[in-house]
């Protein structure tokens, strides 16, 4: 996202067209508003279209403008957003959605800088900076005859990515603090518990941002002010997904044989303490670490990898395989995270895990309070 804001920035000032590429949801609007506020242009008009919104018989009156008459229900000249956004930005959403005759009609504007309305009339000269936006494969479309080769070219000037944010997992406890702060109602802004923050960024996100901003919304409405344990949210609020991630990690800290009898031993005291709502959510305390547990995952692993090397016999009390290998597994994760300074994503590409997978095993060794 640094990388994205600097070349933002890089290209705010040019006149030249730039073609943003993502998911629905990851926030392409907002980029093309701030190339718009960071240039020249920023006093001047800033005007967004969806060209996948409008029926295709209207989307070049929209666009271009049209005379009086020129079609039924034309009862007076109409100027075109491209007229409308002179010396302005003008942002051109769902681009890949645009009719093959609409593209041929919208290239002549980028090469000659001139509209014409529908149905005649004088053409006009325009100084507008365009920025197009996709969620396809424009390439792929432009194999398949359904997009023109030389707009992409013409269009595809500043290529601009914007990641999904499940390829950007660490950004999301920031994001859900800050729509939190949008969503608070009279400052009662929502948080969620350490192991609900890895829950949420174990989690797909096929939404994007937006999906995360209309989550902490419900929270918000459903919970001011309170602290969200997502293991205690009725499921009905919750995705399949993240109930199946909710799911796989009760199951893995009911692996660990004291955690049955913490979790006896503080129960009453949550209930009285944490209780929110009617709908029954809960904070629950997280399980504070041992101190002999962390002298057990704190040892070496490469010790333990050369100790079973070197291992020609068991010795006849037998050996604590378990812990050795939970050992093993733990301080390799630990490693993993301190070469990437704690990020998630790339710690699994490390350990060639899944996410879902080294999330449980992070909340299963407590590794989340390091």
């Amino acid at each position: 996202m640094k990388q994205l804001r600097a070349l933002i920035n890089q290209c705010a000032n040019s006149n030249a067209p730039a073609l943003l590429r993502g998911q629905s949801g990851t926030g392409k609007e907002l980029v093309s508003r701030a190339l718009h506020d960071n240039s020249e242009r920023a006093a001047n008009p800033f005007l967004a279209i969806n060209c996948g919104a409008i029926p295709d018989q209207l989307l070049e009156s929209e666009l271009f403008g049209h005379s009086k008459g020129s079609f039924t229900g034309a009862t007076c000249d109409r100027k075109g957003r491209f007229e409308m956004a002179h010396k302005g930005t003008l942002f051109l959403d769902e681009i890949g959605d645009m009719p093959s005759q609409l593209q041929v009609k919208f290239l002549r504007v980028l090469e000659e800088k001139v509209v014409s309305p529908v149905g005649g009339g004088p053409e006009i000269k325009i100084d507008v900076r365009i920025v197009a936006a996709t969620h396809r494969n424009l390439e792929e479309m432009v194999s398949e005859g359904e997009f023109r080769e030389d707009l992409l070219y013409r269009l595809n000037v500043l290529p601009i990515t914007i990641p999904a944010l499940a390829q950007r997992g660490e950004d999301i406890p920031q994001l859900l603090e800050h729509f939190a702060g949008i969503f608070g109602n009279n400052e009662q802004n929502i948080t969620f518990t350490k192991r609900s923050l890895l829950l949420l960024q174990a989690y797909s996100w096929p939404g994007n941002v937006r999906e995360l901003s209309n989550f902490v919304q419900r929270f918000s409405v459903l919970y001011p002010g309170k602290t969200i344990e997502l293991s205690n949210v009725p499921g009905e609020f919750l995705t399949g997904e993240l109930i199946e991630l909710v799911r796989c990690y009760k199951i893995s800290a009911q692996e660990e044989p004291s955690q049955e009898a913490f979790n006896e031993e503080t129960s009453k005291e949550e209930a009285q303490n944490n209780f929110i709502g009617d709908q029954g959510l809960q904070e629950s305390s997280l399980r504070p670490t041992d101190s002999a547990e962390i002298e057990l995952y704190g040892n070496d692993f490469e010790q333990i990898i050369e100790l079973s090397n070197s291992i020609s016999e068991i010795p006849v009390e037998g050996l604590p395989t378990k812990d050795l290998l939970n050992n093993l597994e733990a301080n390799l994760i630990r490693a993993a995270l301190a070469q990437t300074d704690g990020n998630v994503s790339k710690a699994s590409e490390l350990l060639q895990l899944g996410r879902t997978s080294l999330i449980q095993k992070i909340s299963k060794y407590h590794l989340d309070k390091d």
